[in-house]
């Protein structure tokens, strides 16, 4: 069967991706004889169901399509940059830079969100413009500060190389490329793009025993922050899991608040920008927490580099508006953590590191 086959061997190693451990990956001839090859997919324990689209089921040959759609320089106007170029593996499939500089020149206003997990959220981009992963992957190849390029100039360039017709006759049985096909395609890779083997996971699995400074730091991770009001006493947690919650171990509700940068927004009304509701303003998407070590700099925009700044932020109570999140207990008093909890925390952060997942060569560049 040649090519295919090898791409689904490969794909097969990665089913399990909380445990995967890949070496090296070969690409021999492509052949299309045969209909697509349904991929198996099975959530990492405690997770819950990932609900894939009825009309886009994973397999193996979509898998391989979208991954060579999302490191392809030609969807770019003048084949510089590819989806890969502004969400680099090493850094959890996000940009080490506060903002990505398209093909251009020009700079972005917003941090390149990290790429895992995607199959379990909804909202897609810091404001949540896109409803489906479908829609998402389609605009950065438009739009004018990244890729800056047509989706028909696009697609005609894909026509124009010669591996892309079987590639896509084989995801979809037959030649034809349309939007439509790469976006979903590409929707298929991002998938299958799942971290779940860090220490967390594994502690989570019975397979490693957090130490003690972690160990205290995922306590008040769950602890509730700010003043007790019967006793006007801190509560003495960091107040994290009300949006950043394990739960179906997502490590973020991926719902927009507004968590104390900002008193105005006129720079960048976040949700509101999207629904025209000014009670909205101020409120970004919540990102997973997932290898957060990996993805400074830090919110929507980038104006913290690390972790210490991130807990001093929240520490302080952060900028009270009058959209300002409920869920931010501790807005007027702050959490009055210690700089050993402030440690204790980010010791427990540190524990989200998955590096199976970012060395994983099923989501490398397959054109290298």
């Amino acid at each position: 069967m040649g090519r295919i086959k090898s791409i689904a061997a490969v794909l097969l190693l990665s089913l399990s991706l909380w445990q995967c451990r890949h070496d090296e990956e070969e690409e021999p001839p492509v052949t299309t004889d045969t209909a697509p090859t349904p991929y198996p997919f099975q959530s990492p324990p405690f997770f819950p169901p990932m609900d894939i689209p009825a009309d886009n089921p994973l397999t193996y040959e979509g898998i391989a399509l979208g991954r060579h759609l999302f490191w392809e320089k030609k969807l770019s106007a003048d084949n510089t940059q590819s989806c890969g170029s502004c969400h680099l593996p090493e850094h959890s499939f996000s940009d080490p830079n506060q903002f990505s500089v398209g093909i251009t020149g020009a700079v972005g206003n917003r941090q390149s969100m990290a790429l895992l997990n995607l199959g379990w959220a909804y909202n897609y981009f810091w404001d949540g413009r896109a409803v489906t992963l479908e829609t998402q992957v389609l605009e950065p190849i438009i739009n004018p500060i990244e890729m800056n390029n047509t989706w028909e100039n696009a697609l005609e360039a894909l026509r124009n190389d010669p591996k892309y017709p079987p590639l896509f006759k084989a995801a979809f049985g037959s030649t034809e490329i349309t939007q439509d096909r790469a976006a979903k395609a590409m929707a298929s890779f991002l998938r299958i793009m799942v971290s779940a083997n860090s220490k967390f996971d594994l502690e989570r699995r019975g397979e490693y025993t957090f130490t003690e400074a972690e160990s205290a730091g995922f306590n008040l991770f769950l602890d509730e922050g700010g003043l007790n009001p019967n006793t006007g006493e801190p509560f003495g947690g960091a107040d994290c899991f009300h949006c950043h919650s394990h739960a179906g171990m997502q490590m973020g509700d991926y719902l927009f608040h507004n968590n104390g940068l900002d008193a105005h927004f006129h720079r960048d009304p976040g949700l509101a920008g999207v629904t025209g509701n000014p009670l909205d303003s101020g409120k970004f998407k919540t990102p997973t927490l997932r290898n957060i070590e990996l993805t400074a700099p830090y919110m929507h925009d980038g104006r913290f580099t690390t972790l210490e700044e991130v807990l001093d932020h929240y520490n302080s109570g952060g900028i009270v508006s009058a959209t300002i999140d409920p869920m931010m207990e501790a807005a007027n008093e702050g959490l009055f953590l210690s700089d050993i909890q402030k440690q204790q925390v980010i010791a427990f952060l540190k524990c989200l590191t998955d590096t199976s997942f970012i060395h994983n060569p099923a989501f490398s560049d397959p054109h290298e």
